[in-house]
This record gives C-alpha cells, structure tokens and sequence, in this order.
C-alpha cells in the first residue's frame, strides 16, 4: 500500500459526484491514488480521467474507468469523444467487494494507465486520447471516498533509455546488509520468464536468482552453489507480474536475508545460502522484458 504522505497533494472526504481540476495536468510518471468503500446497495461507480468538465456538451473521458457489481461483477473501460463512446475494453475480474475499503492506484505511464487495486495489478489501458489533454478528475455513482491523492512515484521516466537484454553489469560496490538494488521495467506483451541474478564475480555461484513465470505464475527464488541448483521456494500470496506492465522491482539486502517488494508492495524474503555478501558484485538481468532503469546504493 501506498502511504498517502508521499504524495503531493491530497483531498479529504470529497462529496460524490465529485469533479476537480487536475492541478498541472497529468504526466508520466505520476499516480493517483483513489481510497474509498463500495457501499453495499452500489451497483456500478466510475472514475473518469476528463478533458474538461463541461457537461452541455459532454466533456470529452480519455479514461472512463467503470466496476459494474451486478451478477459477478466486471469492469468496463472506454473513451468518450465528441459525445461518442469507443470500444469497451470488458476486464472480468472484480477486486471491490461491498462494505470493503478499497485503495485504487492509477500509475501514469507515457502509452498507458496501468491500473493497481489494494496492491495488486488489474489492468492496462492504452491512451486514445493525448496525455496532454487530461485536466479534471470525476467520480461518480454509488462510492464513498475518503481521499483522492496526486503524487509521482517514479522518480524520472526513462526516455526510452533502453538498456539490451540479457544485461550484466558490476554493482557500484559489493553487497553489504542495508544495500538496496531497484530494476525498473516492462513485461513483454507476451512473456515466458525472466530473471534477476545477484552473483560473484569470482566463481560461477549465484546467491541470489529471482525467476518469475508468466505461465505457471510462479515466483521462483534459488540459489546455484558448489555447481548445483538448490532447492526451489516459490511461495507468494499473489504474483505481481502480467503482460505489458511496468514494473519496479526493489531488491533490499538484510543481515539474514534479501527482502524484494514490486511497486511498493513486498512480495517475499529470501534467507542468505550464500553468506560471503561482500563477494556479490554483479548483477544480471535475462529473460522476455524490456530494461529501462537499473540502480543501487
């Protein structure tokens, strides 16, 4: 979960229907973070990313964003133009539950909304309309919402600053506990696996080999030591990866075991098999995603 203090700007209890300017405009990079509970008599709420607020003519939706609970439940995507809707784009799985708080997060990205509810990835929905063009926030229908906050999560957007895959590369200086690595990336639209290895530099061992599959959805986590292959943990209480999504992934070093977390949400620990951390200096990335960003202290 996001913790409303990072962000910028926040507004409290707001009264539903609720439209506001978008203070700047919307940019890549940036998120907005709805919180809020789905009253038991809803049958459907939306949020609408808008280009203005005229009603007579409608103003034009770049994001219609809109959970329907009637049978079992769906959300609906769109875009309004010139009082038309386009294509629905129909997502058939349903986060909200009724009489439940809710934290919906809306990452900004330069081609996309990458969509997040309660810390766990829903969906994507390319823009239709320019980013440029989105200067007011609605929401309506039967919700309660108890802050909307702006804020910008990604430090800088890479600008297309690609780095080739598969990516090896000597780490800044030797792992330590309190060292923390953050890859940022995108899944291929239609991805196997790939991996994140921390290993040294002196032997063929790896001490730390993070192998998510998109197929089977599982996170697998090993260590290569002594030329051989451990045992495999893949435990996860969900798996945070999907085709086409942005994605940082932080690697965190403890005294006893690596902590990794995706987009602000820790995922897993991993105990130390491979204890000489001062040895672990390199790090390599494989596998059916696209680098954008790579850094540690």
């Amino acid at each position: 979960m996001m913790s409303l203090d990072q962000l910028q700007k926040t507004i409290h209890n707001p009264v539903i229907p609720y439209t506001g300017t978008i203070l700047g405009g919307l940019l890549p990079g940036e998120l907005v973070v709805i919180r809020g509970s789905v009253p038991d008599v809803s049958d459907r709420f939306q949020v609408d990313f808008q280009c203005g607020s005229s009603s007579k003519p409608r103003a034009d939706v770049a994001f219609h964003f809109n959970p329907r609970f009637k049978r079992s439940g769906c959300i609906v995507c769109n875009t309004l133009e010139k009082e038309r809707w386009g294509w629905e784009e129909i997502t058939y799985e349903m986060p909200f539950q009724k009489d439940k708080p809710f934290e919906l997060v809306f990452m900004v990205l330069k081609d996309k909304f990458q969509v997040s509810v309660n810390g766990k990835h829903l969906l994507l929905y390319n823009h239709r309309i320019n980013l440029e063009r989105i200067d007011t926030l609605g929401i309506y229908g039967k919700v309660q919402i108890q802050a909307i906050g702006f804020g910008s999560n990604i430090k800088e957007m890479p600008n297309g600053s690609q780095f080739e895959v598969p990516y090896v590369a000597r780490l800044n200086s030797a792992l330590r506990p309190g060292c923390t690595v953050i890859i940022k990336g995108e899944v291929n639209k239609n991805p196997n696996s790939f991996a994140i290895n921390l290993k040294s530099s002196d032997s063929k061992d790896i001490a730390l080999h993070l192998n998510p599959r998109m197929k089977t959805k599982a996170f697998v986590r090993n260590s290569y030591l002594h030329d051989s292959w451990g045992e495999e943990e893949k435990d996860v209480t969900h798996f945070p990866f999907s085709p086409g999504m942005y994605f940082e992934l932080l690697i965190l070093c403890d005294v006893h075991q690596y902590k990794v977390a995706v987009n602000g949400v820790h995922i897993l620990e991993y105990k130390h098999r491979f204890k000489l951390l001062e040895k672990i200096n390199i790090l390599e990335v494989t596998g059916d995603i696209q680098l954008l960003d790579i850094r540690g202290w």
